[in-house]
């Protein structure tokens, strides 16, 4: 059985940020299997994004909080980390009341936050790297998109990932812009499954996605002109260098 319960881990907000208009959760990579305990490192491992949202989200009520999963891995079937991401909407349901939440996972936490859409106080989901099964005529079922319906979603994937195949996440893209037309997807050229070189511009593009989905300001041009593109223009989409420096309109 999976060790201890899954746990929303100390919020992180920006000085002055009382009345909460709007949450985070980020769920953390992990293993294909492992009922053992999450990782210390694992998890900590998601809080510079979080505190980067949480300050970027300074005047729009945000607040971000990690996700601790009840164990390390995603488990077959079972998919523990899709049951913990949506304990995790239903605790910021009750903690903050009927506020807007972005789910952003990275790798395997990426495929959860894709497969717990559904709940009704999603607004976005945000993929970095996500870790998702191998589609095609011999692979198994593919990942349902059904739930992404309504939603807007981001995934963000280095060409160069080896752990996770960016492949498939342009391939889940491809169907998930059936389900929602609000779906686009940039690919970091050159990157690993980290894209610890591209930290800035990756940090800087899921805050852009996250707060434009979560408030009223409004996407940089390069995520409108994502969003609305048709395939597979908007979801082959460069990360420019610099992109934190994109004025928003």
């Amino acid at each position: 059985m999976p060790a201890g319960d899954a746990r929303l881990g100390r919020a992180a907000r920006s000085a002055g940020v009382v009345d909460v208009q709007a949450v985070v959760l980020l769920l953390a990579d992990g293993e294909p299997s492992g009922t053992g305990r999450q990782s210390p490192l694992t998890a900590a491992a998601a809080r510079p994004l979080a505190r980067h949202l949480a300050r970027a989200g300074r005047t729009d009520g945000l607040v971000t909080h990690t996700v601790r999963y009840r164990c390390r891995g995603w488990n077959g079937a079972a998919a523990h980390p899709v049951e913990d991401a949506a304990w995790a909407v239903d605790e910021a349901v009750r903690r903050y009341g009927d506020v807007p939440v972005c789910l952003a996972g990275t790798g395997m936490g990426g495929r959860a936050a894709l497969l717990a859409a559904g709940h009704p106080a999603v607004n976005c989901v945000l993929a970095l790297a996500p870790w998702l099964p191998a589609e095609g005529r011999r692979a198994p079922d593919p990942d349902p998109v059904g739930q992404l319906a309504g939603r807007r979603v981001l995934l963000v994937h280095g060409t160069n990932d080896a752990r996770a195949d960016p492949e498939q996440s342009f391939r889940f893209a491809e169907r998930a812009k059936k389900a929602s037309r609000d779906v686009c997807r940039f690919e970091v050229h050159s990157a690993g499954h980290s894209m610890r070189q591209h930290r800035s511009e990756v940090f800087a593009l899921a805050a852009d996605f996250a707060l434009g989905s979560l408030s009223e300001r409004g996407f940089s041009r390069p995520v409108r002109d994502a969003l609305a593109a048709p395939p597979p223009l908007g979801l082959r989409m460069p990360l420019a260098a610099g992109f934190h420096t994109a004025p928003h309109h």
